[in-house]
This record gives C-alpha cells, structure tokens and sequence, in this order.
C-alpha cells in the first residue's frame, strides 16, 4: 500500500448528509474480485440517469473538479452495509482523502486500510469548506499527515486529530497484513520453538 505523507489536490464536493455505500459503488458492480476497475462506477446512479445520460449537475461530471483528489461530504459518510468496495471505489477514482463530519464506523476502518485518509471536522469547517470549494475553481488543499494539519495557501490552516495507530498505518503505508509481517522474525522463531516442542512430544 502507498504510503500517505502529504497531498495537494483539488476539492470536490458531494454535498447529501447519509451518503450510503450502495450509492458510492452499487451493487451491481460488486462482481470483480480484484480492487481496482471500480472507480468508473463510483456514485454511478448519481452521474448518470436511467437512458445512460450524463447528469451534468453532479460534481464528478463537472469539468472543475477533474482529477480530484480530495472528496468532502456531509454527516454519516460510508453507511449502510460493510462492503469494502466502497473505499475500493473511491481509491480506485482517485481520491485519497475523505473530509466529513461523522462516518460510519465500518467505512472509516476500510478507508485506513485501504490507503485513504477520512478526516472528521466539524459541521462548522465542513460548512466553510463547501463555500470555499464551491466560490473558487479548482480549490485546492494541502493535508499534512505528519502534522496533522490542513491548510489552503491563503487564509484557511485546520488542525485535525487521528488516531496514532491508524495515523502510522497511513505514514509507512501499511495494511493489517503488513503491520503483521514487521514482526517476521518474532513469529518465525515462536514457529521454530512451538515446532520443536511438538517433535520432543514424540
């Protein structure tokens, strides 16, 4: 998994409170079995109508918010059900950060698990958020995750709190089974002694 350092990107907004992960990757989608190739389906329902025509209102469809990075919603991000196709999606479009006042909490364990960062703000930083993505083309911000820190080359520095243990899981770019495989060589020599102590049974 890539590690996560620091990012500059373009904002998009995805302005609806319970964004559920049926609408972030429908399911008719979930039949692939590797994690990329969903990220043309993301918010499929919501970029296009029922004939296949381009919703042109939808942020994802519009020329400004092209190659974004960063993604900021409303309350209760990511529920519904578990699927981890939902941040699968959103990794896959190219977004690496998820800025939101609440996420579900199975959404918000996948997305660390998965390479992208979900910040928590409050209703109040959200809000000021969409004003300033939505008065400024190509709106961009820098998110720090060393220093926890989010800034917007003007006016705008917002300091965010992470869990340190998933903060790391980011930093050196680590899944579960990574986080494992640090302690290679602890496990292999409990194998070696539990080995040895099933061959002197015998």
């Amino acid at each position: 998994m890539e590690a996560f350092k620091q990012l500059t990107g373009i904002v998009t907004p995805v302005d609806r409170v319970n964004v559920d992960t049926d609408a972030i990757i429908p399911k008719q989608f979930l039949k692939r079995i590797e994690r990329s190739g969903f990220g043309q389906f993301l918010f499929f329902e919501w970029r296009w109508d029922e004939q296949g025509n381009v919703i042109p209102e939808f942020s994802l469809n519009q020329e400004r918010y092209q190659g974004s990075s960063i993604l900021i919603s409303r309350a209760n991000f990511g529920c519904g059900s578990s699927r981890e196709h939902a941040p699968w999606a959103i990794m896959d479009y190219g977004f690496r950060v998820v800025i939101a006042p609440s996420f579900a909490d199975i959404f918000y364990n996948n997305c660390f698990k998965n390479g992208i960062l979900p910040i928590k703000l409050s209703e109040e930083q959200v809000e000021d958020l969409f004003q300033r993505t939505n008065a400024n083309v190509g709106y961009k911000l820098t998110v720090d995750l060393e220093n926890k820190v989010m800034t917007d080359g003007a006016d705008l520095t917002i300091h965010f709190d992470l869990d340190e243990h998933r903060r790391q899981f980011l930093l050196q770019g680590l899944d579960d089974i990574g986080l494992t495989l640090q302690h290679s060589d602890l496990i292999a020599a409990y194998e070696s002694k539990y080995e040895a102590r099933l061959a002197n049974k015998f």
